[in-house]
């Protein structure tokens, strides 16, 4: 065994030989007329891990999000997911392969009930039932709330909400855009640990993210987007330790 296994191990990843990268990208890149925004991104993303993607505004934090979730099409560049080629599929083939996406704002419905968000949302795999359902509703701290319309809950309890509905498609990957954006310190925390729950349960998750506090909580390993490059990936500490890192976040460089 090497010591890139061993080590992953200690972090509670497979080694790397047990199992393909669930996304692998190789040269992706995005122009919009002149300008490029995404430029010649390789990145893998292992089995079971929690992924941060970082950086500073303007980084391409969103648009390599909306390449990797079909919304953008690439101008370059292979993305991989579970050995095949998704480049150019579009994200509705993509959640049927196995990638769930929650994007930052809350795409619910304000008429249904918490209930009925996860009873038509399980009707897709034939697995909503009583038991699944409320199964759901306990994990993500929605019990109080499950006969409450959507469009009375807290921004944060929609979140847990969508990620419901997201994790009931049983997915390969989940796809999380800033998912605590506007929360409170509690709700960011409490956002953390469900996250950290669904990766316990075997779930891939890929977050892009901007709150240093809470990519410390949650992240296994850290790209940090800087010019639309990578610009430094690795394990958590180790990436947030660099100055270099820092100093982007601070305008230096």
């Amino acid at each position: 065994m090497s010591l890139h296994d061993t080590r992953d191990m200690a972090q509670g990843l497979p080694a790397a030989s047990a199992a393909p990268p669930i996304i692998k990208v190789s040269g992706l890149s995005k122009h919009f007329g002149g300008a490029r925004v995404i430029n010649d991104i390789d990145m893998e993303i292992l089995d079971h891990e929690i992924r941060c993607v970082i950086g500073p505004n303007g980084a391409g934090k969103s648009t390599f999000f909306k390449l990797l979730t079909g919304e953008h099409r690439p101008s370059a560049g292979e993305i991989l997911f579970l050995g095949k080629s998704i480049r150019n599929d579009l994200p509705y083939q993509r959640i049927r392969q196995g990638m769930s996406i929650k994007f930052q704002i809350p795409g619910i419905f304000p008429e249904l009930t918490v209930h009925q968000h996860l009873e038509l949302s399980l009707y897709q795999t034939g697995r909503n039932s009583r038991d699944n359902i409320d199964e759901l509703i306990e994990r993500f701290k929605l019990r109080d709330d499950a006969y409450r319309l959507a469009v009375n809950l807290s921004h944060g309890k929609k979140q847990w909400l969508e990620m419901a509905m997201a994790v009931s498609l049983s997915p390969k990957l989940l796809m999380l855009d800033e998912p605590v954006a506007g929360l409170s310190m509690e709700e960011t925390f409490l956002t953390g640990e469900l996250i950290k729950g669904m990766q316990e349960d075997g779930l891939t998750i890929m977050v892009v993210e901007h709150d240093m506090k809470f990519v410390r909580q949650i992240a296994t390993r850290v790209t940090v987007l800087h010019g639309g490059r990578v610009f430094a990936d690795g394990m958590t500490g180790e990436v947030l330790s660099r100055e270099d890192v820092a100093d982007i976040y601070l305008g230096k460089s």
